[in-house]
């Protein structure tokens, strides 16, 4: 009974943000579509019944790279509700029905993880988004987990943060249940789940809150890639609490 009305007004919602890209996007500034898909954002929670709780400073201009724990399919919608961000995704998500378009309007650059090349071509076009004042999202660990630990964090495109001289600001995801604050599994996209599974879960919880908690900005101060990945992963396991 709860789960239906609100897959109902997800769809329309979904249905809502292609009209917005294909009839409205070629006419806003990137300010105004940066301002609609944190809009668009916000109510596709509302649709999904998923409160929002932002703590931390949030960053107001680039440039920046946000680098976050990665939990479910729901993190790009919630970081996107927190603060509008340009993602670096897997290339497969272009190409996928609806979500590779919403992807795609929503600034996202893509990369394809099993060419080196490829890997070197998108670390040089972040670095030139930061240069620009872009404020770009990764998540280093490379796949999803329970929420219950952080995985390792992969390095390399921490590069385009040293060659650009930007900092980096670490974000821990939570999804707790709204009334006691335990942990709240229903929106994990991990191992065999499906994303309709995970989808139907989300629908069916009661009072899911989702928690973005913004850390402080770091340089590199002449670390390494992966010295300053152990250190963000780091702040981002202390900022999850």
């Amino acid at each position: 009974m709860r789960a239906l009305p609100r897959l109902l007004r997800m769809l329309v919602h979904l249905g809502l943000g292609l009209w917005i890209i294909h009839f409205r996007f070629a006419r806003l500034s990137p300010p105004a579509r940066e301002v609609a898909v944190q809009a668009w954002a916000h109510t596709m929670l509302a649709c999904l019944g998923v409160q929002l709780r932002v703590i931390g400073e949030v960053p107001q201009t680039g440039p920046v790279l946000l680098v976050a724990n990665h939990i479910s399919w729901l993190d790009i919608v919630v970081m996107h509700a927190a603060r509008h961000c340009r993602f670096i995704s897997k290339s497969d998500i272009q190409h996928w029905p609806l979500v590779g378009t919403l992807a795609t309007a929503a600034g996202t650059l893509y990369i394809t993880r099993e060419s080196r090349r490829d890997a070197l071509r998108v670390v040089h076009h972040m670095a030139e988004c930061l240069r620009g004042g872009d404020v770009l999202a990764v998540f280093p660990e490379g796949t999803t987990g329970d929420g219950s630990t952080v995985l390792p964090f992969h390095a390399n495109l921490l590069q385009a943060a040293i060659s650009a001289d930007a900092p980096v600001l670490p974000l821990g995801l939570q999804y707790q249940d709204a009334r006691s604050g335990a942990p709240s599994l229903a929106p994990c996209f991990v191992g065999d789940d499906t994303l309709v599974a995970s989808i139907w879960r989300t629908l069916r919880a009661s009072e899911l809150r989702a928690v973005v908690h913004f850390g402080q900005p770091q340089f590199a101060l002449g670390r390494d890639r992966r010295r300053w990945a152990c250190d963000l992963r780091d702040a981002v396991i202390s900022l999850r609490g």
